[in-house]
C-alpha cells in the first residue's frame, strides 16, 4: 500500500459534500494528515487573548479535507484506524474567552459578568510531548492525544466545523485516539472525510471550550465496510466498543449513544435488543465528551469481556 501525505494549501470550515477532494486514497493506504489548531495558529503567547486575536475571524476550527476514499459509496461505512498522532510544535494553548465555555456567562441573559479572558501556554517537557508543563499554573500533565473533529460530509447540506452530529464532526471525544478504529456512515461516494482540532490533552467535557490546542500530523488507515450503514459514530479497540451521540439536551445525547451501542451489541454479538439493553444497564459506562459545542456529545461504552456468554454459571476459581 502507498504512503499518502495530505498537506493542505488551505482549510475548510464546513463539512460540505460540495467541496472538491484534497486527496484520493485507497483502502489500506498509510495516510498522513497535517492539521492546524482550532485558532488556525493565531494564538501563540500568553498575551494573545481570544477577543483580540480572533476578533476578525469569521470561522474557527479549520479542517483538512475532504479526503475521497476510493471504493466507498453512499450506504457504506468508513472504518478509520488511528495509528499515531505526532505533535507538530513545542507548545499548546488553552484559554478562557468572555462568552465561551460551560461555566461562562451568556451575553444577553446572565446576571454575572463574563469570564476574564486568559491564555495559558503549555510547554513540551520531552521531545515527544509525553508530558506538558504550564509555568503559571506550575503543574505537569500527561498527554492524551486525540482528534477533536472527525467527520464525513453530511448528505445534501453543509454543516459548520464547530458542530457534531450523526456524521461525526466536532465531537471532542478523547477516544478518537491512536489505537482505536472509528466507524462513520457514508452519505456520499468517497465518504468525503474531514479532520482537525487536534488536542494534546483534554478533560471530559472540554469544560472551558479550549483543550490543549495543537498542530499535528496524524497517521490514519482507511477501510470500507460495504453495504453497512450505521446511524451514529462508533469506536472500537481490543477492550471495548463505544458509541457517540450528539444532541441537546444531554439526556438526548446519552440516549442516542446508548441506542447505537445497544444495536451494535444486538447486530454483532448475538444478543437480543432486550438483552443488549440489560447489559448496558448493568455494565455500560458513559462520559461527557463535550458540553460547549452547538450540540453536546456523550460517549457510551461496554467492555468486550461482557459480550461473551459464559456457557453456564462459572465456578469462582474460573473468575480469578
Amino acid at each position: 500500500m502507498a504512503r499518502i501525505d495530505v498537506k493542505p494549501d488551505g482549510y475548510n470550515y464546513l463539512f460540505n459534500p460540495a467541496n472538491a477532494p484534497v486527496a484520493h486514497v485507497n483502502p489500506g493506504d498509510d495516510v498522513f494528515i497535517w492539521t492546524d489548531d482550532a485558532s488556525e495558529s493565531r494564538i501563540k503567547t500568553k498575551d494573545d487573548l481570544p477577543k483580540k486575536k480572533l476578533a476578525t475571524v469569521h470561522f474557527l476550527n479549520p479542517q483538512t479535507g475532504p479526503i475521497y476514499v476510493n471504493g466507498a459509496e453512499a450506504g457504506d461505512t468508513l472504518a478509520i484506524t488511528i495509528k499515531d498522532i505526532v505533535f507538530d510544535r513545542d507548545y499548546a494553548f488553552s484559554a478562557f474567552a468572555e462568552h465561551f465555555g460551560a461555566m461562562s456567562a451568556v451575553p444577553l441573559t446572565s446576571l454575572q459578568p463574563p469570564l476574564k479572558e486568559h491564555t495559558w501556554i503549555w510547554e513540551k517537557v520531552d521531545k515527544d510531548g509525553n508530558y506538558w508543563y504550564e509555568p503559571e499554573l506550575d503543574i505537569c500533565i500527561p498527554k492524551r492525544p486525540f482528534l477533536g473533529t472527525f467527520a464525513v460530509a453530511p448528505e445534501g447540506e453543509a454543516i459548520s466545523s464547530l458542530a457534531p452530529g450523526p456524521f461525526g464532526g466536532n465531537m471532542d471525544c478523547p477516544d478518537i485516539c491512536p489505537g482505536n478504529t472509528i466507524y462513520l456512515p457514508c452519505y456520499n461516494d468517497g465518504g468525503l472525510f474531514y479532520t482537525g482540532d487536534c488536542h494534546a490533552a483534554q478533560g471530559d467535557g472540554e469544560l472551558c471550550g479550549f483543550a490543549l490546542e495543537i498542530t499535528a500530523v496524524s497517521h490514519l488507515v482507511f477501510n470500507v465496510i460495504k453495504n453497512k450503514q450505521i446511524t451514529n459514530p462508533r469506536i472500537e479497540n481490543d477492550e471495548k466498543i463505544m458509541c457517540v451521540g450528539s444532541a441537546r439536551p444531554m439526556e438526548d445525547a446519552t440516549r442516542i449513544a446508548y441506542y447505537e451501542l445497544i444495536h451494535w451489541i444486538h447486530e454483532d454479538y448475538g444478543f437480543s435488543l432486550d438483552e443488549a439493553y440489560q447489559i448496558c444497564a448493568q455494565v455500560g459506562r458513559c462520559y461527557v465528551a463535550n458540553i460547549v459545542d452547538t450540540l453536546w456529545s456523550m460517549c457510551a461504552s461496554v467492555e468486550k469481556k461482557f459480550l461473551k456468554r459464559c456457557g453456564g454459571k462459572p465456578k469462582p476459581e474460573d473468575l480469578k
